[in-house]
């Protein structure tokens, strides 16, 4: 029994070793990352039968990605063991074989051990757990800083480093789609990033609370009314990342797609000087007052 703790207890430090070695080399914003997953380059769509975390298209993705793993062995281990310890428990302690059950109640070493076991456990998730958070919080050398303000129920984007142009993004109707395009996921005016670029991105609400959230890039941030929220994220190839609002902020909560586009600097650069022309005598419009009051009033009626 001792040499099973000793091992278990061996194999735990070996897996914190592993994680932070693992964690320590993903955590690194001025690391290129390949992408890991499907080659299309579109992400953050549906997919016929997809499982697991989607694919990802930059380093706050992957770092994601590894932790997801060590969390998912752990929990493979520690299910297998338990599994195994009760089938043990079952055979070995069956009535037929016991017929006079052991009236033992305490046993030192295994109360020692099934404390500290889980605390090492729980360290070993902690640890890169705090440093995932921290490594998402916010970028240490922005190449870019973009403004994103959630609203019901459209996302407002503004480019402060860039001429401070900004534009309202909407989702393209179902019956104006054209081919190739996503239903509730492609918009008008998507956002666009230069390829390996770090991204600030400074969330705001006008409203309520929505949620700034694109999966593929690992991005998610709540945006406030009254205060400002910072995040980051980088995409290390050209494409096009979806992701939603995912906090339910009304009625037309699924009116708000995120749809980001990333291009080539040479690209992003020829976009921005054509943003400046069409986005800087133009105030975004604010939403038609009468659908939204009519949504809102719907709102109310099923509530009451």
């Amino acid at each position: 029994m001792h040499r099973l703790i000793g091992r278990w207890i061996g194999k735990a430090m070996g897996l914190a070793a592993a994680a932070l070695l693992g964690m320590g080399q993903a955590l690194a914003q001025g690391a290129s990352g390949g992408v890991t997953g499907e080659t299309h380059t579109s992400f953050g769509a549906p997919v016929p039968w997809g499982v697991g975390l989607q694919a990802a298209g930059g380093p706050v993705k992957e770092a994601i990605h590894d932790f997801n793993t060590l969390v998912l062995w752990i929990i493979i281990v520690i299910t297998i063991f338990v599994t195994a310890l009760l089938a043990y428990a079952v055979w070995r302690f069956r009535e037929s074989a016991n017929p006079t059950p052991s009236r033992t109640s305490h046993n030192t070493l295994l109360e020692v051990a099934w404390t500290v076991v889980p605390v090492l456990i729980l360290i070993i998730i902690a640890i890169p757990s705090f440093r995932l958070i921290y490594y998402e919080d916010r970028a240490r050398e922005a190449d870019l800083t973009i403004n994103v303000q959630g609203r019901q129920w459209y996302w407002h984007y503004a480019y402060p480093d860039n001429g401070g142009f900004a534009f309202d993004s909407r989702p393209i109707p179902t019956e104006e789609l054209q081919p190739g395009q996503l239903r509730n996921l492609t918009v008008d005016e998507p956002l666009v990033i230069p390829v390996g670029a770090n991204v600030r991105v400074l969330t705001t609400g006008q409203d309520v609370i929505h949620s700034f959230f694109v999966p593929s890039l690992g991005v998610q941030k709540y945006t406030i009314p009254g205060r400002t929220l910072e995040t980051w994220f980088r995409a290390d190839r050209a494409g096009t990342f979806y992701g939603q609002c995912n906090q339910i902020c009304g009625t037309n909560h699924w009116f708000m797609p995120i749809q980001v586009r990333a291009v080539s600097p040479a690209e992003f650069q020829a976009w921005v000087e054509e943003a400046k022309k069409k986005y800087a005598a133009a105030t975004p419009a604010a939403p038609e007052a009468a659908p939204q009051l009519a949504a809102l009033a719907t709102s109310e009626t099923r509530r009451d």
